[in-house]
């Protein structure tokens, strides 16, 4: 891992079914996030995601970060605390200013409770993961529906990722969700209406 680049739609339960039929054998897993934030709230002001997600039972804690490119930095450890994964997100990043930013520590800002079937699919030029979440997102003592659709890229080449996304899109009638699963959260802790940031 090392860089995440994907597409994100918004659905409701029809489409998702729909897409469900269409590739049949989705893995399950069950999915809850909580996401961190020093208290200044350095780590969003920045656009950078540290997070600890619960994956049928497994402490995964993953850090991401923009890129210019329109992708993301990724990198995952299987630990129980976000505390003690910092030091090794560190070195897997290869960059320690995240130790710098959270030297005061971090505390739990928002989350999402959710179940993602995932099925990965070989197709000409790119290998990529289809996720389809269906849940909430939680924030400030409420909870928004979470409704969407993701496709991963895994590798080979990014345009065919892209081209399959949308004709995906074209087909089941999707409208792409620009903003993360933490931005949404996030504004819905602030008091944001909606959700929407």
């Amino acid at each position: 891992m090392g860089r995440e680049f994907e597409l994100k739609f918004q659905s409701d339960p029809a489409q998702q079914r729909r897409l469900l039929e269409s590739y049949p054998h989705f893995s399950t897993i069950t999915m809850e996030t909580t996401y961190y934030d020093t208290p200044d709230g350095a780590l969003s002001q920045r656009h950078i995601t540290l997070r600890r997600r619960m994956e049928n039972g497994t402490a995964v804690c993953t850090l991401k970060t923009p890129e210019k490119s329109g992708g993301r930095g990724e990198w995952e450890v299987e630990m129980e605390e976000i505390e003690t994964a910092i030091p090794e997100l560190c070195k897997l990043s290869g960059w320690a200013g995240l130790m710098d930013l959270t030297k005061a520590g971090v505390m739990p800002v928002c989350g999402a409770r959710f179940t993602r079937r995932a099925k990965l699919l070989e197709l000409e030029g790119c290998t990529v993961e289809i996720a389809v979440d269906s849940g909430v997102l939680l924030g400030g003592g409420r909870e928004i529906p979470l409704c969407e659709i993701e496709v991963e890229h895994k590798n080979g080449s990014e345009e065919a990722t892209v081209r399959f996304a949308s004709a995906l899109a074209a087909e089941l009638g999707l409208r792409q969700e620009k903003k993360s699963k933490f931005r949404r959260a996030l504004a819905l802790a602030k008091g944001e209406e909606d959700g929407a940031v």
